[in-house]
Order: C-alpha cells, then structure tokens, then sequence
C-alpha cells in the first residue's frame, strides 16, 4: 500500500515529457535545375504544397483558391533546406538523376496555415504500408522480382511524398518467400496481416497482350480495398496503383475541417502497476494526433485521471483508443483499463 501511495504522488509531480514525432511530416520536396538561389526561391512553395498535401491527405488544390497564395510564406517558415540527388526512370526507360531542393518548414506556422485554409487533417497516427508485388509475364509467375527493385523504389518514393511509408518484404537467405504465392496472386490481405498493425497490399501484374492488368488488394486499419488498372505500360501502371492506395488511406483516417477546435475531455485509466505503466500509457495518450496536451487531474491506487486537451471532437479520441488496442472500456468500472496488464482494485 505504502509503495502504491507513493506511486500516486508521484504520478501528480511528474511533469508530462512530450512525445517523440511518428513521421516527419513537415518536410517537403521539389525539383530543382540548380542549387541557385533563384531556383531555391521558385522551389520553396512547392515544397510546402507537398507538407501540405502530407498533413491534409489531399493530392491537389485545384479547388482550393486559397492555398496557392498562401504557399509565398515558405521562405518565411522555412527551418532549413539542403540538397539530394534521386534516382528517377529516364524517357527512354533507362535511368535518369534529379536533383531535389529538401527543405523542412516550422511546425507551428505549418500547423496555423493548415487551420487558416480549413485544411482536412490525416492523422499522424500511420502505420506502414507493407506492400507484395507479384509480375506474371505470360511466362513465369514472380514474386518480388528483383529486377524491379528500381520500380519498386520509385513506387516507396511517391508514397512518402504523400506522408506514407512503404515497407517492402525482404526474402530469406536462400531469396524465398515465407508465403504462399497463391494467396498472394489471390490477395488474401487478412491471412498477411501482422501483429504490429502494419497495412498490407498485394498487386499483382498480369501481362495481357499489350496492356499490363494490375489487380490491387489492400488493407488497412480493419479497412479492405479492392481495384484494377489497366495500362500499356507498368511504370505508369503501378504508379497509379500507389497513387490511389495513398488516396484511400488519408481518406480513410482523416479528420474534417469542421470537426477540428479546442476541447477537453477527462480520461480516467486503470489497471497500472508502476511508474513504467503510467510511462507507456502518458507517451501513448501524448502520440495521439487529436491530443495537444496531457496533464494529470487525480492518481489513486492503480488508476490516473488524465485531462487531454483535444484539437477534434471527442468522439474521433474515443475512436482511435478502441481501435489502437492500448486500452479498453470497462462498462462496469465507467472507466479505461490498460491492456497488457492485470486487472487492479482502487
């Protein structure tokens, strides 16, 4: 009892340690034909369209006059910019090289534009997107060919430009498969989903003549999907495959404009332990996207009153702690419980 009682002081003294950042959302990209000044100018607003993209989901702004003059702030917010060379599939189907200005932008400006042009938020909350690929030429079924590894990186490429990551599966030492290529030709996304909640996507290639047939299966987040593309070339293809699994992701676990403001919402969680409890519950409640703040209300034996200070509705809090897995209602206590633990009185 004396060591639980200490436990509550403890958890009223300490201070709320902010959480460390999931994706890094505000940097952007452009291409660049020099490392000049005039081309750094032109390209800093492209940069920032693409953090906005990321924060919002959205691939354009077409319909949103707003954003194109608000995007001459970026040499304003910018942080810091540098340089990087990327590897891009040349006109003629070789290899070419461009050159990207990378620059990272203040967050809290960054956040501010976002809420003055009503911007829709995804959530930061994203787990990576493991992706199969499977290419029948006619002549073999493949999976993960290793000859389209270029392909496959420009495909991780364009899906981190829209705030994605994309996880590619790697074989064993003898270059195998743990897995049945039936169920990937068949996309069976559910028999592939993984513990850590990670996404999964089959896209699967079938050559038909002259056009590639691109059967795309994916899951996400207790989402499924299902699509096809036909085109004469793959490149193109499976760039619109990424381009479109992005799309049902952000559209998926994005939060409204309308449904964005300031609220508060008391939180009482039981089942801790100790210290290191209390710990991994603060630093899950402070990742939550819809949370800007945490401070503690009341700590008795085994259980914490968090006050979260809330930038959505509650109800959009109240779906990402069901489905995260990290706590649990418990109806008859009229409280949370942390998973991952015994069940404590107090």
């Amino acid at each position: 009892m004396r060591r639980m009682l200490l436990l509550c002081l403890f958890l009223l003294a300490a201070p709320a340690s902010p959480a460390a950042a999931q994706v890094d959302l505000y940097s952007g990209e452009s291409v660049v034909a020099d490392q000049g000044a005039g081309e750094r100018e032109r390209a800093l607003p492209l940069a920032l369209e693409q953090v906005l993209m990321k924060l919002s989901g959205l691939s354009q702004f077409a319909d949103r006059p707003l954003v194109e003059p608000s995007l001459g702030r970026a040499p304003s917010i910018v942080l810091s910019y540098s340089y990087r060379n990327v590897a891009v599939p040349g006109a003629d189907g070789g290899e070419a090289t461009e050159l990207r200005l990378v620059a990272r932008f203040a967050q809290a400006e960054v956040d501010e534009l976002a809420r003055a042009l009503q911007l829709p938020l995804w959530q930061p909350e994203r787990p990576a997107l493991v992706t199969w690929l499977i290419i029948d030429d006619g002549g073999e079924r493949r999976v993960m060919p290793i000859d389209f590894t270029d392909l496959m990186e420009s495909l991780t490429d364009i899906a981190a430009g829209r705030g994605l990551q994309v996880e590619w599966p790697q074989p064993g030492p003898e270059g195998e498969y743990a897995v049945d290529p039936a169920l990937l030709w068949g996309g069976y996304t559910e028999d592939l989903a993984s513990p850590d909640g990670k996404g999964v996507m089959i896209v699967a290639a079938r050559r038909e003549g002259p056009q590639w047939a691109v059967r795309t299966n994916l899951g996400y987040r207790g989402q499924q999907w299902a699509w096809r593309v036909e085109e004469v070339d793959l490149h193109r293809a499976l760039t619109a495959v990424m381009q479109q699994a992005v799309d049902q992701v952000a559209a998926a676990n994005t939060i409204a404009a309308d449904d964005l403001g300031s609220w508060q919402q008391d939180v009482t969680v039981g089942g801790l332990r100790d210290a290191a409890d209390y710990w991994r519950l603060l630093a899950y409640l402070q990742a939550l996207s819809v949370v800007d703040g945490v401070s503690v209300v009341s700590a008795r034996p085994a259980a914490v009153t968090f006050r979260l200070a809330l930038r959505a509705l509650p109800r959009y809090l109240e779906e990402a702690l069901a489905a995260d897995g990290v706590v649990e209602w418990v109806e008859s206590e009229n409280r949370y419980r942390l998973l991952g633990t015994e069940p404590h009185d107090g």
